[in-house]
This record gives structure tokens, sequence and C-alpha cells, in this order.
């Protein structure tokens, strides 16, 4: 079942609501889910629903919109408390019921209507039902309608399942038994296993791994089910299984030994984690010795030794591997949350900050409930850089915060070195470049004497844009080049790209357009081959600044555009200032100055609500710069006297300067 919050945030995504702003607070979610229904003319369903709880938060509460709840249960509540109406749905009336069955069946059906409504009345006149005997007929087709129809009837009384009310629900599963027992053992079997799966919908390869056989045989095992309707086709090669089928399927498997299900559960999870390292080994090879070491499973795995591979699986089974988290967490196997979330992190860190934040608290959750101190710390410094993305600098400095505390406790160094650098970063976003500099210099200081190279790049990273902000862009420079030669040595294609792209930027900053230009065009065409969005974006946002420079307006306009869309898709709350603020300086070098402005305000906005002070900073600066262009000094003079305010508070030399040129410009 999809619980409220699940499908509030569904609902958010539909609306148009990007993951950033979507509240993590279930209220917080409901509250802004009726506020974009206001007023609008919408229907909403709500399908299947098993209580009240599920679907009360999921009303919109304005008279303009109509919501309709189906349900197996009636919902008293909903009526009671909420003025729903309810419409008793019956069952198929007997002329439509014998219709499908002829059109399902053909011509035996057609040669024995006493037999096609009986078979109707033992199907309770529902579909599913229906569908699932009538496909049972048709697979033995030499067998009269009418001996079908006998042995159903005997496996209704056999199992003693139609009261005297006849509830249509035990009807259901009787046919179901009837389907089960004549599927040959091997299909029996997988119909069981599959439902212990933990996902929304599965593939051949987790059959496979669950029912311990090869894909090929795994491969004819769903083909049989599918035929008898007892699983579904979802996306292409995926495969679900209707509520009520699930059910009997996990009944079924709960009569088995129980070591029979731990072993087909450990198999399937084994399997997940397996293929998620190997995919992560394609995408980030230079990491691999980082990730938690994963015993291949006797179970195949799909291929995913190239880099698009690699990331096709990871993206088609992410809603799985997030359900696999809460799951495992919840149900005895804390280890696999807590490996899920280590192994994950850089693929999460692509744009997928939502799904990050759920897969890291669970992991969190389950490394605190067996004492792992060390796991925790780890948790929470990936925990804190996703929420940073989001602009929840305060929460993010708290996991931060906290994992220093562990690491320092438990004498980590490289996970000091990993938070320091991560605080750094926090730092250069919301406070001081000063203050992130030192951060990022005692990182240094740490990865350089325990001999990490991938640390001391990552140290450099963060130095060098600390540097660059301060206006230090040959130091920038330096720390930048350095990085890219140790993510190069080290085969880290994709952090190679970003070091690439900030070299293009100090190439920019000096003059050197070809070189900015041949930097970040090759560090794009990385990002779009990894599938890195918010490399991408950001990118993007710099080949905007570079061509904005020589005069090109309308290619910086749709580098700018391009980047704003991507930063909005993934959540990159700072991402989309910054594509805001370039945008502005665009339209404002083009002579458009009210757009401009336009441009600017909404950054401004954006930026003080998450924080971002640089690109307040930035904002202001250009909202001085359009009001001068339009004739306005006086509001130009307070726009740069905010931004000289804001620079230097966070020692963003260059924005000082900037604004200092705009005061005296404004007089």
């Amino acid at each position: 079942p999809l619980t409220a919050y699940d499908a509030l945030a569904r609902f958010l995504r539909s609306l148009g609501v990007a993951d950033r702003d979507i509240p993590v607070d279930e209220e917080e979610r409901a509250a802004r889910f009726r506020s974009l229904l206001d007023g609008r003319r919408m229907l909403i369903v709500l399908d299947n629903a098993a209580t009240t709880e599920q679907v009360r938060l999921l009303l919109p509460g304005t008279p303009s919109c109509v919501v309709l709840v189906t349900s197996r249960d009636s919902l008293a509540g909903l009526v009671a408390r909420d003025g729903a109406r309810r419409l008793e749905l019956d069952l198929l009336p007997a002329t439509d019921a014998t219709a499908l069955l002829r059109a399902l069946i053909g011509a035996r059906a057609e040669a024995d209507p006493p037999a096609t409504a009986a078979l109707a009345g033992h199907c309770a006149r529902l579909p599913l039902a229906l569908r699932v005997a009538a496909e049972l007929a048709t697979a033995r087709p030499a067998l009269p309608l009418a001996e079908l129809v006998d042995e159903l009837a005997d496996e209704q009384r056999r199992l003693d399942l139609l009261d005297a009310g006849g509830d249509p629900r035990t009807a259901v599963r009787a046919v179901f038994s009837w389907s089960y027992q004549h599927l040959p053992a091997d299909a029996a079997d997988a119909f069981r296993l599959v439902s212990l799966h933990p996902g929304p919908d599965f593939d051949v390869h987790a059959v496979a791994a669950l029912a311990g056989t090869t894909v090929e045989h795994a491969a004819g095992l769903l083909r049989k089910l599918a035929q008898g309707h007892l699983i579904q086709a979802a996306d292409p090669g995926r495969y679900t299984m209707h509520d009520l089928l699930s059910a009997y399927a996990r009944h079924l498997a709960s009569t088995a030994p129980g070591a029979e299900r731990q072993a087909a559960l450990a198999h399937v999870l084994g399997y997940y984690l397996a293929t998620a390292a190997a995919a992560m080994d394609a995408l980030v090879p230079a990491e691999q010795e980082y990730r938690p070491h994963v015993p291949l499973p006797a179970a195949p795995l799909p291929l995913v030794a190239d880099p698009a591979a690699a990331r096709a699986w990871l993206d088609s089974e992410r809603d799985v591997l997030v359900r696999i988290a809460g799951y495992v967490a919840s149900h005895g196997a804390p280890e696999h949350a807590m490996r899920l979330s280590a192994i994950l992190q850089r693929y999460l860190l692509a744009g997928h900050y939502l799904d990050a934040v759920v897969i890291h608290k669970h992991a969190c959750s389950a490394a605190r409930q067996v004492g792992d101190r060390a796991t925790e710390a780890y948790v929470l410094e990936r925990l804190g850089v996703v929420c940073n993305r989001l602009g929840r600098y305060q929460e993010g400095a708290g996991c931060l915060k906290q994992a220093l505390g562990l690491f320092r406790e438990i004498g980590d160094r490289r996970g000091e070195g990993l938070t320091l650098t991560s605080l750094a970063g926090a730092e250069r976003r919301y406070s001081c470049y000063p203050k992130a500099a030192a951060l990022g210099h005692q990182a240094l200081g740490l990865f350089l004497e325990i001999g990490d190279r991938l640390g001391e790049a990552l140290a450099r990273m963060e130095i060098g844009v600390a540097e660059w902000q301060q206006g230090g862009y040959r130091q920038a420079g330096f720390h930048f080049e350095r990085a890219r030669i140790l993510y190069h040595a080290a085969g880290d294609t994709s952090n190679e790209a970003h070091a690439l792209s900030n070299l293009g930027m100090i190439n920019e900053l000096l003059g050197r357009y070809p070189q900015a230009s041949e930097n970040l065009q090759r560090a794009l065409a990385v990002f779009r081959l990894l599938g890195q969005r918010e490399g991408e974006a950001s990118t993007l946002t710099d080949l905007g600044s570079v061509a904005c420079r020589q005069g090109q307006y309308a290619d910086a306009a749709s580098y700018q555009e391009q980047a704003l869309a991507l930063s909005r898709e993934i959540g990159e709350r700072t991402g989309e200032a910054e594509s805001l603020n370039g945008l502005g300086e665009v339209l404002l070098a083009a002579g458009q100055p009210e757009r401009a402005r336009e441009q600017h305000a909404a950054a401004l906005t954006l930026a003080n609500e998450i924080g971002e002070k640089h690109e307040q900073a930035r904002a202001r600066n250009g909202l001085g710069a359009a009001l001068l262009a339009a004739g306005q000094p006086e509001r130009a003079h307070e726009q740069h006297a905010a931004a000289l305010t804001l620079a230097n508070e966070i020692g963003a030399t260059p924005q000082a300067h900037r604004a200092l040129a705009g005061l005296a410009a404004a007089g």
C-alpha cells in the first residue's frame, strides 16, 4: 500500500512542485497540496484505499474539486466526518459476467450456457476471478466446461470458504486456489515467492534470485504466471501482482518453513546489494575501495559493466531500492540498510535528493539499532551533504556536526576529513568563505597526513571554490588543476569533470574564453554520458556566463534556461538561484533591464529562503545594475549598498568590488 506521505509527494510532483520544495513533514505536505488545489477544478482518484486514515490527508478541502475513492472497505469515517457519499458498486450483472466469459473462453462457453452461468456464479461475478478462471479454462481446451465448473465447486467446498452470507472475497480465494493447484510445481513455487518481494514491482532477475534458478527459467515462470493472470505486466520487463493475489500468495508462503522464506529473502536482498555495488563500480570505479564489500550472490546479475547500463539499472530499480531500505531496517536486516546507504551515495547525489534522504535516514536508524557508531557517523555525513543540496542548511549543518563529533570520538581520521570538507561546503554556501577555506585546509592536512589522495582532491576542490569566490583566481586554479590530476590518476571521471568545469570558470575570469569553453564542453560531455544532472546543470550555467562575456547573448540565455530547468527538476536550489542570476545578467547585457530585474528578484527571493548569501549579494548587485539602467539611481544605490554588506560579511571580494563600482555609478 502507498502511504499518504508518499502519495502526497507524487501529487505535489504532478502539480509541478520540485523535489526540493516538497516538505519533509506529512502535515506540511498535506497543507501544500490543499493550497495548490484551492480554487482549481480537479478530479482526484484514490484507488483501492485500505483505510480512512490512508486517504484523509489526500482530501483537497475545496468545493471546486471532486474526489473518487474506491475501496473494499465501507470507509465509514469518510462518510461520518468528511461528508463523503457512498456508492455501493455491486457485482457484475449476470448477463455481463457471462458475456465476459464468452468473450474470453469462446465456443465452449457459447455452447454450454448453463455451465457458463454456473462458472460466473462460482466466480462471484468479480472481474478478476472471472479472468483467472477463464484463462484456466482456455488452457485446458479438451475438458468440457461443465467438468471445470464441478472442479471449482469441489474446491470451494473443500476449502469451506463460502460462509452463509456468501462473501464474494471468499469466492475469489477459491478461484485463486483452483488456478494455483493447476500450476506446474516450479510456477507454483514462484507464485508464492514473488509475494515476498519487498518492492512495488520486480523483474526476471529478482525472480531468479528468489527462486534460486536461472534467468531463462525465471522468464518462463513469469510467462506462465502472466498467462494465468496471476501477475500482470507493468513497464517493459517488469511485473506487479494484484493486491488480492499478493495476499493469497503470502498466505501460501506463510505455510512454508520459515527457513525457506528467509533463504529466498536473503537471496533477493543479496542480489540487489550486489547489483547496486557492481553498478556503482562501473559508474565510479575510483571509490570502489571505500564502498562496503558485498559478496557475489548465487543469483545471476544483469549486465551493468558499462556506465550507461549501470545507470539504466539504477534508474529502473530506484523505487525498489528505496523500499528495500525501509523494509530491511525494520525487518531484522539493518546491515543491508547501512550498506545500501554507502553504496548508493554518489548515484543519489546525481539529483535524487529526496530518495537519498529516505535511504540515509533508514540507514541511520539501522546503525543506531545495532550500536554501530562508525556507520552512523558516515551516514550522518552523507545526510548532511544531501540536506545542503536541498537548501536545508541548518539541518545539514546539524548532521555534519554530529558526524564530526562521532568521528573524533572513535578516531576515524578519514571520516573526520570528509566531514570537515562537507562542512567547508556548507560554510561556503551560506556563511563565510574565509571560514570555508580554513575548514578545507584542515581537511587537506588530514588527508595529506594519512595519504588519502581522493580525499586530498576533494579538499582542494572546496578550497579552490572558496578562494575563487574571494577573488583568488590563480590560487583557485592551482587547487582545481591539482584535484583534476589526482582524479584522473584515480580514474574518477565524474569528479575530474567537476574539476574541469571549475577550471573553465577560472579561465573565463582570467579572460581565456576559448580555453574556458573547451574545459566546460569537455565536462558537459562527461556529465551527460554519466547522467550526472547536477554537474550538467552547473556546467550549463558556466557556459552561459562565458557566452555572455563574449557577447553571444542568445546562446548565453539558452544555456541558462537549460540549467534552470535542470536545477528545478532535481531540486538543486543553489543551482536554481545561480541560473536565475545568470539569466538576469544575460538579459541586462542584452539591453533588457526590466526582464533582468524579474530574474534577479526571483533569485533574491530563493536565495533569501535558503540562506545562500553569495547569491543574495549577486542578486542585489544585479538588481542595482538593472535599476540604474532603467534610470532609478537611488533605488540602485540601495541594492548595491545591501550587496556590499552581504559580500563583506561572507568575504566575497568580487561581489564587494562589483557593489562598490555600482555605488560609484549610482552616485
